[in-house]
């Protein structure tokens, strides 16, 4: 049984489809003015995670993740750059689908943009002003007044008399109350606007995931997620909207990933510790560092993202593929190994104890192989491999890693060592090195083992005189 922590009761609860084989989940995605960062990346990865175990369980996932395609930060982007909104939202769209591709992140089911779904947004507003939560305001604003929903900071554990005492709000005499939050917007000369019954406007950033979510996953769907800075306000208005429109319970369970650090403080700009995902990877062997670093850590929980971090993601992913170099095809092993990952997958989704599970597999397939059992060394690895593929893992065949260079090393290390020889550099050593032993010149033999040595490159000899190597 797949067990869940449930953001709103604060426990976890069994995972039980609304409807019977079948999981809908909606996920918080892009505001697209500039470049996915870590954190961005995080929360992909994390629920592309969630997507493809469940899936492996044998659940039908209908996965949401929607796009901000237009609200304030996206307007005053634009204005600056001097370009038309949709010039810069695609931009930024094509920028994401890329980073994604290359992380691994395979793509939702439904990505609903915002601004194609209007209709369904002023729809929902309209219900919210019958049902008597919602008002227009003196300036044309469409607002919710919080103070008309009962569970309103439940899921974020607030309450209202502690958010109006520590409220700092400028003067707006358009609130009911400074806790009101906008639905609907006037028009604003030069921005873009839709009709609606209060006038030509465009819809609030909050109202945009209760209209997609409920209009393409119904009013009670299973999983909500997002990152843990989306709890509140934004996830706390959209239960408090959709709810109040729809009455019914909107997601059974919310799921929220937690920050990223950078060097053990909070990443922000401010701080000029801010890096986006295309100035991280050219400095990995493979874009697949940064996806294992992200899943060595419990979702839930803060991860601190450093340098020394990614060089032991980088090295335990390097034991992971030395150990599945050069087995031959064959039928994963039966065992212990697929239930412990089984079980520690559905124990609200532990990726590091079910990396962990991969080590201690890898380990075993060395052990076989120093063993001489080649049969069981090669379907020890094709459960490895089928196991990490379930978390998105080993997309480039083993032999193809062991020979990648470490791009963050290149700049610091002097010319002739591995990050600086290229692949064919290498093989012209070995065939002379082939060559010298050949002609029983064991000096020149070891003189080209030792240089590829000092470079970094590590050569194993196998029968039949095939040389293999790989990067240190």
């Amino acid at each position: 049984m797949i067990r869940i922590h449930n953001s709103l009761t604060g426990e976890k609860q069994p995972l039980t489809p609304i409807v019977p084989g079948e999981v809908r989940m909606y996920v918080c995605g892009m505001t697209v003015y500039d470049y996915l960062h870590i954190g961005h990346a995080r929360m992909m990865i994390v629920f592309d995670a969630v997507a493809r175990y469940l899936r492996h369980r044998g659940l039908r996932v209908t996965y949401v993740r929607n796009i901000t395609d237009i609200d304030d930060k996206i307007i005053k982007r634009a204005a600056e750059n001097g370009e038309p909104i949709d010039a810069l939202t695609g931009r930024f769209i094509t920028a994401m689908y890329e980073d994604c591709a290359a992380l691994g992140i395979i793509r939702p089911d439904l990505e609903p943009r915002a601004t194609q779904h209007v209709p369904a947004i002023v729809s929902m507003v309209e219900k919210l002003i019958d049902r008597g939560y919602a008002y227009v305001a003196l300036n044309g604003d469409v607002m919710y007044a919080v103070a008309k929903f009962d569970g309103y900071g439940r899921l974020s554990g607030k309450r209202l008399a502690d958010l109006r005492a520590g409220a700092r709000v400028e003067v707006d005499e358009a609130k009911r109350d400074p806790l009101d939050f906008v639905l609907w917007k006037h028009a604003k000369p030069h921005e873009p606007a839709w009709d609606s019954p209060w006038g030509r406007g465009r819809p609030g950033w909050h109202i945009e995931c209760s209209a997609m979510s409920v209009e393409l996953l119904g009013p009670h769907f299973d999983i909500h997620g997002g990152g843990m800075d989306l709890k509140f306000p934004h996830h706390e208005n959209e239960i408090a909207q959709s709810c109040a429109a729809t009455g019914e319970r909107f997601a059974e369970i919310w799921m929220h990933n937690g920050f990223v650090n950078v060097d053990n403080e909070k990443m922000s700009k401010s701080l000029g510790n801010f890096f986006t995902v295309r100035e991280v990877l050219p400095t990995l062997r493979h874009p697949e560092v940064l996806r294992f670093f992200v899943l060595s850590s419990h979702y839930r929980g803060p991860i601190n993202y450093s340098l020394e971090q990614l060089e032991q993601a980088d090295a335990a992913l390097q034991r992971l593929h030395l150990a599945l170099r050069a087995l031959p095809e064959a039928a994963p092993a039966d065992g212990p190994y697929a239930e412990r990952f089984q079980a520690a997958m559905d124990d609200d989704f532990n990726t590091p104890e079910a990396l962990a599970v991969l080590q201690t597999l890898a380990r075993e397939v060395n052990a076989a192989r120093d063993a001489g059992d080649g049969a069981r060394a090669a379907s020890l690895g094709a459960l490895l491999r089928a196991l990490g593929g379930v978390l998105g893992l080993f997309t480039v065949p083993s032999e193809q890693w062991l020979r990648l260079g470490k791009p963050a090393a290149q700049a610091a290390t002097p010319a002739g060592t591995a990050a600086t020889l290229s692949d064919a550099d290498i093989e012209q050593r070995i065939a002379a090195r082939v060559a010298a032993r050949k002609a029983k010149n064991w000096a020149e033999s070891d003189r080209i083992r030792d240089e590829l040595a000092a470079a970094g490159v590590v050569l194993e000899d196998k029968p039949g005189g095939v040389t293999d190597w790989r990067r240190a």
